[in-house]
């Protein structure tokens, strides 16, 4: 089995490469991929595998079916959106579209899903059961994307023994792949804060309520709240985007923030939800404004099966070596 496979990997290793390339070069955002996802479902024709389209608008679920295809179902991952993120590398596939890039490398995992689909419809007749394959939209912007196809019945008739995705990690080897079992991704949460004061002529500032130093005042001291986590549960906040629409000798009336939230513990996260409010309320008010926040929920953290793991990296040591395959 391990020959067949390299024998059909390698038939496809070039064309993987132009795809993800291709995907590269014409990003999309979240619940837009509409060219991505017309890209997509050419090969699946191309290649003979059925698929259904137009799930959680752009998501596709395609379908690989071995002997006795009921015996069992297995699902595989892969996400298509971009990030909006200037690229300034310097290659021929550059993205083409100016201010959205594929950073988070999803190019590359729906080419490694691609690729899979391609290898596993050629062996299908080597194998048992059924691979369901989903091409998620939105894994950057809630609601994610996996929310919105499982709302939409993907992981029913059957409900699958397993699924498996992967993810990019640079800092590996080329040729190595990483496992980790049990607790692995934190939850992520995303922060949104509107911090209103009283603008005016910054030559003034004994008639005004500043909000750049109430938005000032809050970061700083929601910097402080990870130390409060409970020993050994890592909590990370950051704030990624501040907009006060002022000038240089303009203080605005209001401040916009966004950022995330992201740790490991359900009831510490609650807690934290609590304090981030108080704590950005408090500080405006201190300043003479007012904070309103708005904290929406994402996915929990991570927990990936023990037994599960323990296979696909045995899996791996088997097809790659044992040197190639390490515990993240």
């Amino acid at each position: 089995m391990k020959n067949k496979i390299e024998a059909i990997a390698s038939k496809i290793d070039s064309e993987l490469i132009a795809i993800r390339r291709h995907l590269h070069q014409y990003p999309e955002l979240a619940f837009e991929e509409y060219q991505t996802s017309a890209f997509i479902q050419t090969k699946l024709q191309d290649w003979n595998v059925a698929f259904k389209s137009g799930v959680a608008k752009t998501g596709i679920v395609a379908e690989i079916k071995g002997n006795n295809p009921d015996r069992q179902t297995f699902v595989l991952r892969g996400d298509m959106d971009a990030l909006p993120i200037l690229e300034e590398n310097n290659v021929e596939y550059k993205s083409t579209r100016e201010g959205l890039m594929h950073a988070c490398g999803h190019d590359v995992h729906t080419t490694c899903v691609l690729g899979a689909v391609y290898v596993l419809n050629e062996l299908k007749k080597e194998f048992e059961g059924t691979i369901r394959v989903l091409f998620q939209p939105s894994e950057e912007k809630l609601p994610g994307g996996a929310s919105v196809m499982i709302e939409e019945g993907v992981l029913q008739n059957p409900v699958p023994s397993a699924i498996i995705g992967q993810h990019v990690f640079p800092e590996l080897e080329v040729g190595k792949v990483g496992f980790r079992s049990g607790m692995y991704m934190a939850s992520c949460d995303e922060l949104y804060f509107t911090v209103k004061g009283q603008g005016g002529h910054a030559a003034l500032p004994h008639k005004i309520k500043d909000p750049i130093e109430m938005a000032s005042s809050i970061v700083l001291a929601l910097k402080e709240l990870p130390l409060q986590s409970p020993p050994g549960v890592p909590t990370v906040l950051s704030i990624g985007k501040i907009e006060g629409l002022g000038a240089t000798n303009v203080v605005p009336n209001e401040v916009k923030m966004e950022g995330t939230l992201r740790t490991m513990n359900e009831v510490w996260r609650a807690q934290i939800h609590s304090y981030i409010k108080d704590v950005a309320k408090f500080a405006a008010r201190e300043l003479g404004g007012e904070c309103e926040v708005n904290i929406a929920k994402g996915y929990p953290f991570l927990i990936n099966n023990e037994e599960v793991t323990k296979l696909c990296k045995d899996w791996a040591t088997d097809l790659l070596g044992e040197e190639n395959v390490v515990d993240l």
